[in-house]
């Protein structure tokens, strides 16, 4: 059974519709999974599962008669970020632990009306605001692969339940690499679509930083999810027509140009990464494309310093209200989070001067995939960050060069800027302390197809391994 829970998505479609395997048999692989590793791991904030073996059992006769729908069946866990109509609506919180959603995210309504089952909700930090996942509502999310580690954050609690096979898919969302950052640190597939894809909610759908994505543990699966979430929403003035979908049969790499950046400018990136990094271009040339090195030239204190000028004019004052109100009931990191995004507005001219640096930041970028079909660069320079550490007062250091402030350790934020080039990440290897590592692989504008294009090409040459020896 513990083998049945880290069973592929698309594979248990094909086992379902050929009564090889139940509905029911996967959602028990699942539930039993949690019930052993959840003590440990922490990374579900909400169970709900007599209710899904009952969906469970609904599955089941939908594929007897034949009236099966594309996720039919399927345990997804969902970002707790992401409300159900209902349910405690907290976003990580104990200022907001007693309030109850009145409305469902639009992910989550097409995941259930695709016959998805959400059997568990997924942990998060405090207002999705730190790339680790711990607070004081749910206590620490542990990585499954090294339990003294995060499984990075924001959707750390996404990450973790597809590592640990506590569900078969995920969502999660990702506002400066909340998806890219887990999916690197616990060795899963995490997408951040372009801006618009996937709808959202009100106001941070107007937020071009913001996109909600899938996570899963093949590039196929993630494939499956985005499909059935991505397209136009009426309440998503942003969200864009038509739908485009991923193609089922992913064509191979040759010929494909690929710039291989192994770094974006002067992060500090370990050699470990540097080595899985190199070995995933490697690999794409044995797969026939036509991979180059290349210099990107930014620098890591200006895509900072333009983050926190734009976190500072939407996602900070959030963090701030809050904090205005019930400060003695938040975590350290998001009072710091919200000191420092509204630093970040104190100059005259502010937000401009973001939006200059902003697009000083892609011309590079856009200038590489005007001539290459994909970008490839590490997801991280540091093979994650400790558990449980608030990174306020402790700074972080990566090859003994200790940090201005923690996220810098990140490569995903440049991408967030750049919001409407699809980003894939896809482990890239793992390191000496068994974390996993991660590479993105970042699109032309709009051009969802090729990143998954180049993912599956990745996946079949150098595959990775989905069950950690940790548990």
């Amino acid at each position: 059974m513990t083998d049945l829970a880290y069973l592929p998505a698309t594979q248990a479609l094909r086992m379902f519709r050929s009564r090889e395997l139940s509905p029911v048999e996967l959602m028990i692989a699942v539930i039993e999974r949690a019930e052993a590793v959840e003590p440990r791991v922490n990374a579900l904030s909400e169970r709900m599962f007599d209710e899904a073996l009952l969906q469970a059992k609904e599955a089941e006769r939908a594929y007897r008669d034949g009236s099966q729908r594309p996720l039919e069946g399927l345990p997804v866990a969902t970002k707790d970020e992401q409300p159900i109509a209902g349910r405690i609506a907290s976003d990580g919180s104990l200022a907001y632990a007693d309030d109850v959603a009145e409305v469902t995210h639009p992910v989550i309504e097409r995941i259930v009306a695709a016959g998805g089952i959400v059997h568990a909700r997924a942990t998060t930090p405090e207002f999705c605001c730190a790339g680790f996942t711990h607070s004081r509502l749910w206590g620490i999310t542990r990585n499954p692969w090294n339990l003294d580690y995060s499984p990075g954050g924001s959707s750390g609690g996404s990450g973790a339940v597809l590592a640990s096979g506590t569900a078969t898919l995920a969502t999660g969302s990702d506002i400066g690499g909340s998806i890219r950052l887990p999916a690197a640190n616990t060795g899963t597939v995490g997408y951040k679509p372009p801006y618009g894809r996937v709808p959202a909610m009100p106001p941070f759908n107007l937020d071009h930083y913001c996109h909600d994505g899938p996570m899963a543990r093949t590039v196929a699966d993630c494939a499956l999810l985005q499909n059935v979430i991505a397209g136009p929403h009426p309440h998503d003035v942003v969200s864009l027509r038509p739908a485009v979908h991923i193609p089922d049969r992913l064509g191979d790499v040759t010929g494909l140009r690929i710039a291989y950046a192994p770094n974006l400018g002067d992060w500090e990136i370990e050699p470990e990464i540097a080595a899985n990094t190199r070995a995933v271009a490697d690999a794409l040339r044995e797969a026939g494309a036509i991979v180059e090195e290349v210099e990107v030239g930014l620098r890591r204190a200006d895509v900072m310093r333009a983050a926190f000028i734009h976190f500072g004019a939407i996602f900070g004052p959030m963090v701030g209200r809050v904090a205005a109100e019930h400060g003695d009931l938040l975590n350290p990191y998001a009072l710091a989070f919200a000191a420092d995004a509204a630093r970040a507005m104190e100059e005259p001219g502010a937000f401009l001067t973001g939006l200059e640096m902003e697009a000083a930041i892609y011309r590079p970028i856009g200038e590489l995939l005007d001539r290459y079909d994909a970008l490839i660069c590490p997801t991280t320079g540091a093979s994650g960050l400790r558990a449980g550490e608030e990174y306020v007062d402790t700074k972080l250091s990566v090859n003994g060069v200790e940090l201005d402030h923690y996220l810098e350790y990140s490569l995903t934020t440049v991408f967030n800027i750049a919001s409407r080039c699809p980003v894939l990440n896809v482990p890239s290897g793992r390191a000496s302390n068994g974390m996993p590592t991660g590479v993105q692989i970042v699109g032309r504008s709009y051009d969802d197809a090729t990143v998954f294009q180049v993912g599956a090409a990745v996946e079949r040459v150098r595959p990775w391994a989905h069950r950690p020896e940790a548990l």
